[in-house]
């Protein structure tokens, strides 16, 4: 901790400290009237709280709208606590005593980072700040020129200050810095000339070159993964990841501790050969047949909702036409009530107007319960597709894994029959190759042996009936929150539609009132 502050008590951020700050920044008016009714957390945009003595960071998750905060001139030693202030796009945390750069990872908006005059030796942690345009870390412990390649990640970075760190007293500083941020306008408050900009990179070549490939390696790897894991996502929306390829199969010997034994049975080998592709082939039709049942999936979801906004935008040009035949009605009525010649005139103008609010307000509410109705009875009735349905009599809705299932019994017949003829011959000794001890264990009477190839079998199975479960499960999970999202948007549509009608006849009679 800095001299200065050796004798003064630090501070923690508190509710008092934020209220006092808060109120303190506030326009004279604006400040009186938080004083008065209190102040709501989320209306602050902007934020000071330096020179507070201020030790450790914390309490600001109610700040969650702030776009600028300072922190300036303290003694804060860690930077944390940050997390809710996804918003923030200018964060100032000058003079004080951090030592690490960390706790930066969910300000994804933030343009503006001054941590000039702290303790830090490296920069770091800060791979999520890809809006970053203005940093300032001058007056720290940055030593080695390497630590300016790690801002080449940051693609907007226009301004950088590092005036004042060990790193600066090299002789190449200058054009080391400009050469491998080629895009910096301003360094240590100076514009960078052309001029400048031209000699960094032409003395620089050789490093900037090989760093150049390989970054664009790293993209080019980058893209790919998320190319891929894009593509995955599709596929988990038609529930059918993993479907395309040997991943099923794979999985099914992965745990299966007897199959590596009965492939050393003769005959076993030529069976193993042909039935991997049989079951891929028949998980890749599926597979191109799920993405196919997604797609129209989707496209009837979209009808659906098309056909929802269609019923409502009729509904509200009728509700539309109601309010503007009344408005037209009862202008003149208006005006009637306005310059009466008598009391009793006006009065009866005004029951006529009641009358009129009511009737509006019945018609109103009645072409609301009747477009309500309407939409509950289509939402209760979503056109969902099933993910499988018969695929020329193949898929099923309740087994659409049943074609592996068939696979798998087939194969499991054969390797039983293999295995029994095995048994036959080495009771007889009539096998032509030795076996591994282990295999021969098996050999040692039927029963041994046909319960290897139904454990193989039943570890088979397990994994296909668990695959099918997922897709089963996640079909009705798609169905079940579409439906329960329609169900829920036309409730609050209602009710908001029923606030807005009860709020406009409550103005024509508050309008009607002040007539009186």
């Amino acid at each position: 901790m800095s001299e200065f502050y050796n004798n003064i008590e630090p501070n923690v951020i508190d509710d008092e400290m934020l209220q006092k700050a808060i109120e303190e920044q506030c326009p004279e008016h604006i400040g009186n009237l938080a004083k008065r009714k209190g102040i709501n957390f989320k209306d602050v945009t902007e934020l000071e709280l330096s020179f507070r003595s201020i030790l450790q960071i914390d309490n600001l998750w109610q700040l969650e709208n702030l776009t600028k905060l300072q922190l300036n001139n303290n003694v804060i030693e860690k930077i944390e606590a940050l997390e809710s202030l996804v918003h923030l796009v200018q964060l100032d945390l000058s003079f004080n005593n951090i030592e690490v750069i960390e706790g930066l990872d969910t300000l994804i908006k933030l343009q503006d980072l001054t941590l000039f005059s702290n303790r830090i030796s490296k920069i770091e942690h800060m791979d999520t700040l890809q809006e970053l345009q203005i940093f300032s870390i001058g007056k720290n412990n940055l030593t080695t020129l390497e630590d300016v390649i790690y801002l080449r990640r940051f693609k907007k970075l226009r301004s950088l200050n590092l005036r004042g760190n060990p790193l600066c007293d090299d002789e190449q500083y200058m054009l080391f810095v400009v050469a491998h941020l080629p895009d910096l306008v301003y360094l240590d408050y100076k514009r960078v000339s052309d001029t400048t900009r031209e000699v960094a990179l032409l003395k620089h070549q050789d490093l900037i070159e090989p760093l150049e490939r390989e970054e664009a390696q790293a993209l080019a790897q980058l893209e790919e993964e998320q190319a891929k894991q894009k593509e995955l996502e599709s596929h988990k929306a038609a529930f059918v990841e993993y479907l395309n390829g040997s991943f099923l199969f794979d999985s099914m010997y992965a745990e299966d501790t007897e199959a590596a034994k009965l492939a050393y049975l003769p005959g076993v080998d030529d069976l193993q050969q042909a039935y991997p592709s049989w079951f891929v082939s028949v998980c890749e039709n599926l597979f191109n047949y799920g993405l196919k049942e997604h797609e129209k999936r989707e496209a009837e979801v979209s009808d659906f909702y098309e056909s929802l906004h269609e019923a409502l935008t009729a509904n509200q040009q009728e509700g539309r036409k109601l309010i503007l035949d009344f408005e037209n009605r009862n202008k003149r009525r208006l005006d009637e009530i306005r310059n009466a010649s008598s009391y009793d005139i006006a009065e009866s103008k005004r029951a006529e107007y009641k009358e009129d609010i009511l009737q509006l307000s019945g018609a109103l509410m009645t072409l609301e319960m009747l477009i309500a109705d309407q939409l509950e009875v289509r939402v209760r009735h979503i056109p969902l597709r099933p993910h499988i349905q018969n695929m020329e009599g193949h898929f099923s809705v309740a087994s659409p894994l049943c074609l592996c299932r068939d696979l798998e019994n087939r194969h499991r017949e054969e390797l039983l029959e293999i295995s029994i003829t095995t048994l036959e011959k080495s009771a007889k000794n009539e096998l032509d190759e030795d076996l591994p001890a282990d295999v021969q264990m098996l050999l040692v009477d039927e029963t041994t042996i046909v319960n290897a190839v139904n454990a193989s079998h039943g570890v088979h199975l397990l994994k296909i009936d668990m695959r099918e479960s997922d897709i089963l499960s996640n079909t009705y999970c798609w169905q079940s929150s579409v439906t329960e999202k329609a169900v829920q948007d036309e409730m609050n549509r209602n009710r908001e539609r029923v606030g807005e009608i009860a709020q406009y006849i409550d103005n024509l009679q508050e309008e009607l009132d002040n007539l009186e």
